[in-house]
Formats: structure tokens, sequence, C-alpha cells
């Protein structure tokens, strides 16, 4: 893994908006640690009629534990290079998920 770093969240409203860079067609999903402040993400679908993306979102409530509908996909609907949105009452969750990327690198 290169280019460590802290990945890129900002607020926007009542939502921190997350960067990721997202490898589609991977034998399962997982997160894949920290590149040039993005969040790398392994998704087990193929990038195909939306079916990573609803991997994505499917992915990432089971890791905050929230519904799927929770989160939206702010940009990057055909692009390896997303922007998640997630309510802000799951900033805590997500200090976690990413504190941890960052001791595992």
């Amino acid at each position: 893994m290169s280019g460590g770093g802290e990945p890129r969240i900002r607020p926007s409203g009542d939502r921190l908006l997350l960067d990721l860079k997202v490898q589609p067609g991977a034998s399962k999903s997982e997160l894949a640690g920290i590149q040039q402040g993005r969040l790398r993400v392994r998704i087990a679908a193929a990038p195909e009629d939306g079916k990573a993306n609803r991997e994505l979102a499917a992915f990432f409530a089971r890791l905050l534990c929230c519904s799927k509908g929770d989160l939206a996909l702010k940009t990057g609907e055909k692009s390896r290079l997303k922007t998640l949105a997630i309510p802000s009452k799951y900033g805590e969750a997500l200090g976690r998920i990413l504190e941890a990327q960052k001791l595992t690198q």
C-alpha cells in the first residue's frame, strides 16, 4: 500500500463526506488501507448495472450498523473514485474504523 496519510472527511450539513477509492470485482468486500487521502475499499461485486455501488452501500451499512438508506453516494457513480455521504451521528463509529485502518498499514 502506498501513500497512506489521513483519509479526507469533510462535514456537509448533517453528513460527513468520505473520499473512497473502490476496487470492484474483488473476492470479498473489505477495507484495504488508505491511499492518497482516500479510504481504499475492495468490493465483491462487478462494476455493472450499479451492482458495485449497491454492495458498497451494503458493506458500509454493515460496518457502521446503519441502514443502506442512511448512506448516499455523492460523487463517482461510474468511477472508482467516490465520495460517500454518511450521517454525522455515525461519526464516532467511522472514526474507529479509520483509526483501525491506519494501525494496520
